[in-house]
């Protein structure tokens, strides 16, 4: 066994361990990058991973992370959950599946403005789920429509997935955004679809539809969401435009949530402190686990396991559909113990150069490893949104679990789809070009 396929075996070995052990991600990545290189590799180890770390963190791209996520914790803590649910609900309520569109398209909207799953998920939910029990709606469905739309948080821009993933990879976050917004709405609309045939053949476990309701009427309920509608408009449509860049488009977004929030009466010095902080603990965590990832990529790099890995593959003669179809089943199975974040940066050393000699456009990949860590999310044990779910419904993980499960598929379904036809990821780019 010759040194590049022992130093592999350690890789894997020693993280598992160290993960399976509760110890830091970011510092398991650090510690394995330092041990391959202490021991596989004549590379002046302390030079490498101070300069490393230094390189990693000061990323221009890394500058819009702390910005939307600090624009989505001032939303969370806003009035916003129950404008949308009072704005949309008028418009869906005649139709089959009634207010439970309003999970969907709320989280789409929510996603549009916060970034991040759990903060969707957590955030349509705590005003939807006690409206949708007292009218006695299913309950599985009004678990499922939460957790499969919210994921939409990674996948419609602006995303902390995608920034992470762009960084990465060294792809435009700002082709990264726009490739998801197809994809993203694909999603809501199979999330609409299914609830509606499932509301038809289930009539009989249907409240009876709202009363209907004359435009102008509908119009005045859904007055507070056009500003909402004008932020994310400014932001995706800035960035699309060419007119800013993801920071710029990112600050904007800020500064229209502190405003938004100001207006409604919501943002107090309180809430303004809470989300500060709230948004420097995600983001110190996010940045860490990004600049310990980046020395195991150099340490990878420097023993050589990325070329090794991708000669293995090419020994297989794999087809590019049956490489896509392993590395979904390796991201679903790291989805079961880890979350998204740490899925990119524990992979992508390993992962991108293979997918790279297989002549898979990265831009691409970027969306098909999104969509598969949404699936992760609402994957047990580790799923994020279950939990958050759990937390809302009161209800055992294993009833949650059961709930999402069609979602699940939809998910799987829309990925086969962006396979098949990668333009509907990449018309998007083609055409802001």
């Amino acid at each position: 066994m010759d040194n590049t396929a022992i130093a592999s075996l350690v890789l894997a070995g020693l993280l598992l361990l160290l993960l399976a052990g509760g110890f830091w991600i970011a510092l398991s990545l650090l510690t394995v990058g330092m041990v391959l290189m202490g021991l596989f590799s004549t590379a002046p180890m302390g030079s490498l991973v101070a300069s490393t770390l230094w390189d990693s963190s000061w990323g221009w791209a890394l500058t819009a992370l702390p910005l939307f996520i600090w624009m989505g914790e001032i939303l969370f803590r806003s009035n916003l959950s129950s404008n949308m649910f009072e704005g949309l609900a008028p418009w869906v309520n005649r139709l089959p599946g009634g207010l439970l569109h309003v999970n969907v398209l709320g989280c789409g909207i929510m996603a549009a403005v916060a970034g991040s799953s759990a903060v969707t998920c957590a955030t349509i939910g705590r005003m939807s789920v006690p409206e949708l029990q007292r009218q006695q709606y299913p309950l599985n469905l009004t678990i499922g429509t939460l957790a499969g739309s919210g994921t939409l948080g990674l996948l419609i821009p602006p995303s902390i997935i995608m920034i992470v993933y762009g960084v990465t990879a060294e792809v435009s976050v700002a082709k990264l955004f726009i490739a998801g917004i197809i994809p993203g709405i694909l999603l809501m609309l199979f999330f609409s679809g299914y609830t509606a045939l499932w509301s038809i053949v289930h009539r009989d476990r249907m409240p009876p539809p709202g009363p209907s309701m004359p435009l102008r009427q509908k119009l005045y309920h859904s007055r507070r969401l056009v500003p909402v509608a004008l932020l994310i408009a400014s932001i995706i449509g800035s960035i699309y435009g060419g007119l800013a860049t993801p920071t710029e488009a990112a600050t904007i977004g800020v500064m229209g949530a502190l405003a938004l929030s100001a207006i409604t009466g919501s943002l107090t010095r309180e809430t303004f402190v809470e989300g500060v902080m709230a948004a420097m603990r995600t983001s110190c965590m996010i940045a860490f686990i990004i600049a310990c990832a980046a020395c195991l990529t150099i340490a990878v790099a420097f023993v050589d396991i990325p070329r090794t890995l991708a000669s293995w593959v090419d020994a297989f003669h794999l087809s590019r559909y049956a490489l896509l179809g392993v590395l979904a089943i390796l991201m679903l199975i790291l989805g079961c113990f880890l979350e998204g974040i740490s899925i990119i940066v524990l992979t992508s050393s390993v992962v991108l150069p293979m997918v790279q000699a297989a002549g898979i456009d990265l831009l691409w990949f970027g969306i098909y490893m999104t969509i598969l860590i949404e699936a992760a999310q609402i994957t047990p044990p580790v799923g994020f949104n279950l939990f958050v779910l759990q937390s809302i419904t009161g209800k055992d993980i294993l009833t949650v679990t059961r709930a999402t499960m069609p979602y699940f598929f939809l998910l799987m379904a829309v990925l086969v789809l962006t396979v098949v036809f990668p333009q509907i990821v990449l018309i998007g780019p083609q055409i802001m070009r």
